[in-house]
């Protein structure tokens, strides 16, 4: 079987590509980068670096790599008879391929091609392949969107495998940590006989979405943004700090509270994966420069991400969201010289009053209540 994967990086390279080599796919790896996908196509073959004790490797091959900047029609070859394609490229980024992806069902349905055929976006959003679908659908024309609702699903999955910043000599070496989680909402899926080992399908993905991207990213952030404070670079150092530490622990405690309000979760099961987070921050092996984990501070503040969401969500059920907030206004003081976003806040911070700046990073145009809770931490964290 063959898979047509978005984003040769780190993500899509140590994880996806990993899943899909150890199912016995062959992986058309599709990017820009012209270091990766000329080494790709030289070698066929990269290994994987666990970043535990012993540093295990595992070797991936009967891979070799498309660069759609230059080949795009190389990439719609491919889609035409594949048998999968997943992407791991960036919420960002997803526009930026569906006009391929578009042509690639263009292709298969002038070749009668009626093989079933799912796209999973393996992104850290909620509802990411569904958003893709979107995008896809804006370049079809009414018959071929006809021929898509029949034969291609876009089933959305929530993933979580920490890749710590690279620096190996070697282009497609990656290290990865040892814990990884895939999960798919077979709900949508189009072949669902089509089902990897390893991974997770679940008739209702958005638990398992939500558990993940406010529980991991949120966590992540929190550490980041919290170390910074203090002085820290690494996640790594700062995780070391009892206030770090603290910070994260009562993070957790009120994403759990929102879980559980919401979801089937047990308690114990919840303090379990939360404890085994926290143990994945502290990993030496997969230390984080905190520059890296913190930077996009504005897409981070959005309205339905990993801080202002649960924080509306906590407050309309009327529990506690008074560590959040503290992060919350950390993020405005967030300063990093070679991330744009934060040079951007920082600017926005200068030229505006403080309350604008908040509603129009958070979305929070009609609570001015919460705007105020935000604006008054930003303050206290002076």
């Amino acid at each position: 079987m063959r898979a047509v994967h978005f984003g040769a990086g780190n993500i899509g390279r140590g994880f996806i590509g990993e899943t899909l080599a150890a199912n016995g796919f062959g992986i058309d790896f599709v990017d820009v980068n012209d270091t990766i996908i000329s080494a790709l196509n030289q070698r066929g073959e990269y290994d994987i670096e666990l970043a535990a004790p012993g540093q295990k490797k595992i070797h991936v091959e009967n891979v070799d790599g498309i660069n759609n900047g230059e080949h795009p029609e190389k990439v719609v070859e491919a889609i035409k008879t594949t048998d999968l394609v997943t992407t791991a490229i960036g919420p960002k980024i997803l526009k930026f391929i569906a006009p391929l992806i578009a042509d690639g069902i263009k292709a298969r349905k002038d070749a009668d091609n009626k093989q079933t055929l799912d796209v999973i976006a393996c992104e850290n959003m909620i509802g990411g392949s569904q958003h893709l679908k979107e995008e896809v659908y804006s370049h079809l024309d009414d018959d071929v969107k006809a021929f898509a609702d029949e034969y291609i699903g876009f089933p959305n999955a929530a993933v979580d495998r920490i890749v710590p910043l690279q620096k190996h000599d070697d282009p497609l070496l990656v290290s990865v940590e040892e814990f990884k989680e895939w999960v798919v909402d077979e709900s949508q899926m189009k072949n669902p006989s089509l089902k990897l080992e390893t991974v997770h399908y679940a008739p209702d993905l958005e638990p398992y979405i939500e558990r993940k991207l406010f529980s991991v990213n949120t966590g992540h952030a929190t550490v980041a943004y919290t170390g910074k404070a203090l002085g820290y670079e690494t996640i790594g150092e700062a995780i070391k700090d009892e206030k770090v530490l603290t910070q994260l622990k009562n993070t957790l405690k009120e994403i759990r509270s929102l879980l559980l309000a919401k979801w089937d979760f047990q308690e114990k099961e919840l303090e379990e994966y939360h404890d085994k987070i926290i143990g994945r921050f502290e990993n030496p092996y997969i230390s984080d420069d905190i520059a890296r984990v913190g930077r996009t501070p504005i897409r981070k503040l959005g309205y339905d991400e990993r801080f202002i969401r649960p924080i509306r969500e906590l407050k309309a059920r009327g529990l506690s969201y008074t560590t959040l907030m503290e992060t919350v206004g950390k993020i405005y003081h967030f300063d990093e010289p070679k991330d744009d976003e934060s040079q951007k806040l920082q600017k926005m911070l200068k030229d505006e009053d403080l309350k604008d700046v908040i509603v129009e990073t958070t979305g929070l145009k009609d609570d001015a209540d919460l705007v105020a809770e935000i604006a008054a931490s930003v303050k206290a964290a002076d």
